[in-house]
């Protein structure tokens, strides 16, 4: 049996900017097939290159960039500065070749460079043109520029995170990014249907701020229906008691919970305390919340003698939620994560073996893959220019000239 192209083989996508939002949604686009094509300036490459770590044995350089590589696998790269003489052409001819363009600038900084869509959809009117930004494309806030970890606070989360008498905790990493771009994929492939079935292209305004605080829904509903506004509470959970991270041996950790009295229950019986359910303390849910201080005590006390994966096959076998803390160490031997081939492993030119994290889910007739690793910066400005948008030598040689690559 003849094994099917990828889903999307023959999609062509361009990327302007950098970072996390848009370069996800290019990886998961070119991971099914498409290619893809990240457009960076020589001057001015994608800031995961030189400005975030890790590198290659600790030493910066531009293509040794270990961040840079995880969001831009299996994609082309090119350099152009529409600054110089037949630059902007140049650009504008990639978007007339092109069936999506993904751009994470400021509002404004597109259009100013002469490749905002009210002026690429004048010579390709199908375009499917998206815009993923912090906080959309109007609004009194939308050039506000910043990462993922202020759109974290601002969205609400970091002010539910931490102790109740402490202070609000950011969120490791750029997490709003990747939400965006999770919402943003399927947005593009719902345009690109539209397309099919109208010929008509579209402007997709992504906002990482709303993509980010649409899931806070219960505690937004909360106060919009009851005037409620949730407080931080640590680890604890306004309906699963105990709920909280305990010990265990070789600085292990697991993270346990309950739900109903019925898995307390349990519970009690594994941690060798079954007078919890007959103890007024731990009786209800009321109680337990009442007392979970001397509970989570308990708990870490039988914990802390075992490891994690001990106490996590004991929960779990007697039905109560529990799950080991996993370490980055933990998640590279996960045998869930290699059944399901997660990691794939490619060899980059600088950087050696570089693991690469495929998207979490898979298509069963057309599977995506990991088709090569990062590319370097430039590396592929001669296939770019002449083999797709059939530059002679000659017209190739004078832009080179002009420091348009």
């Amino acid at each position: 049996m003849t094994a099917l192209p990828q889903a999307l083989k023959g999609l062509k996508v361009i990327e302007v900017g950098g970072y996390a939002a848009g370069p996800w949604i290019g990886k998961v686009l070119a991971n099914f097939g498409a290619t893809v094509i990240h457009i960076e300036a020589t001057e001015r490459p994608d800031g995961f290159r030189l400005q975030y770590p890790p590198y290659k044995d600790g030493k910066k350089g531009i293509n040794r960039s270990g961040c840079f590589s995880y969001f831009n696998d299996s994609k082309y790269a090119i350099t152009m500065d529409v600054k110089k003489p037949g630059g902007l052409a140049l650009a504008r001819k990639l978007s007339d070749w092109s069936d999506v363009l993904v751009e994470n600038m400021r509002p404004g900084v597109i259009d100013r460079i002469g490749l905002g869509y009210e002026d690429v959809k004048k010579t390709n009117s199908d375009l499917i043109f998206m815009s993923t930004c912090n906080m959309g494309q109007t609004g009194p806030r939308a050039a506000t520029g910043g990462f993922g970890s202020q759109l974290s606070a601002l969205a609400g989360f970091c002010g539910l995170t931490g102790d109740a008498d402490g202070s609000p905790q950011l969120l490791y990493g750029p997490y709003i990014d990747f939400v965006a771009a999770l919402v943003g994929t399927p947005l593009l492939l719902a345009a690109l249907d539209r397309r099919r079935r109208t010929g008509e292209g579209a402007h997709i305004d992504v906002s990482q701020y709303e993509c980010g605080a649409f899931f806070l829904g219960g505690a937004l509903l909360d106060y919009h229906k009851n005037g409620t506004v949730i407080e931080r509470e640590a680890n604890n959970d306004a309906i699963a008691v105990p709920h909280n991270a305990y010990p265990c041996t070789d600085d292990g950790w697991i993270a346990a919970s309950c739900w109903d009295d019925d898995e307390f229950k349990r519970l009690s019986q594994v941690v060798g305390q079954p007078g919890w359910t007959t103890d007024k303390r731990f009786a209800d849910a009321d109680g337990r919340r009442a007392n979970v201080s001397d509970l989570d005590q308990g708990i870490g006390a039988w914990t802390a003698g075992k490891s994690a994966d001990v106490c996590v096959d004991a929960l779990q076998n007697a039905g109560v939620h529990a799950y080991k803390i996993n370490s980055c160490a933990d998640l590279f031997t996960d045998p869930q994560l290699a059944h399901r081939k997660n990691w794939r492993v490619r060899k980059h030119p600088e950087i050696d073996t570089q693991a690469h994290y495929f998207p979490g889910f898979d298509l069963s007739e057309q599977p995506g893959d990991v088709t090569a690793p990062a590319p370097l910066l430039g590396q592929d400005n001669e296939i770019v220019f002449k083999e797709f948008l059939g530059l002679s030598d000659d017209e190739y040689n004078e832009l080179e000239e002009n420091g348009v690559f």
